[in-house]
């Protein structure tokens, strides 16, 4: 089971999932997406939150309202860290997170700690983890199925993108050749033998001098 949640501070809404044990979490580490970004309090148990977000964003400029509510839902999300202040919730990008045999059900680490950002909870604020909670709904996803249409999709469209590129790059390489086909023959007329002809003395008559008197 996943639970979804939305945030509607920023437009259009931003949403959030959540697995619903470390066996879930597991699921969610091997078949996140690319634009997922991971949420998790530091140091203690907790839910892996994550935030998806619409693509061409930039994970390290969510806006603040986002990663508030981001934040607070994961403090809410676990069972410690609800009950203190003044935690601290990690977050970084889906496909930085590392996962080997050596690490327990649920526990990851992270490729590159120079993506791992952290934000401060001073307290739990009960009207943004209300709010969330309302728009909370549970699904029973194929997670595995998700992913591999995603990754359909995407290689559709990329190819879609190369065959536009591959056309335009046609289009303009048949307009250069064209463009240098005819500077190349922008003289040919004058050569033509018509118009040798017509330029010539040769066949007037014998009186066309009379013209110039």
């Amino acid at each position: 089971m996943v639970f979804y949640f939305t945030s509607n501070t920023v437009s259009p809404s931003a949403f959030i999932y959540v697995g619903k044990d470390k066996v879930e979490n597991e699921e969610l580490i091997k078949y996140g997406f690319d634009e997922d970004i991971w949420f998790h309090v530091d140091n203690l148990s907790s839910a892996h939150i994550y935030l998806r977000l619409p693509e061409g964003e930039n994970w390290e400029s969510i806006s603040a309202e986002l990663l508030k509510d981001c934040a607070q839902l994961t403090k809410a999300n676990s069972i410690e860290g609800n009950k203190k202040d003044n935690v601290t919730i990690v977050y970084t990008p889906w496909s930085n997170l590392k996962k080997d045999g050596s690490m327990a059900v649920g526990q990851v680490g992270f490729k590159d700690q120079r993506k791992v950002k952290r934000v401060h909870v001073e307290k739990r604020e009960n009207p943004i983890v209300n709010r969330l909670n309302k728009t909370k709904t549970e699904k029973y996803p194929d997670l595995r199925q998700e992913k591999e249409d995603r990754q359909k999709e995407l290689r559709q469209r990329d190819r879609a993108a190369q065959q536009a590129r591959q056309k335009e790059e046609a289009r303009v390489a048949k307009e250069r050749k064209e463009k240098a086909w005819q500077r190349d023959h922008a003289y040919d007329d004058l050569f033509a033998e018509e118009n040798v002809a017509q330029a010539s003395n040769q066949d007037r008559d014998e009186d066309f001098l009379d013209d110039f008197f």
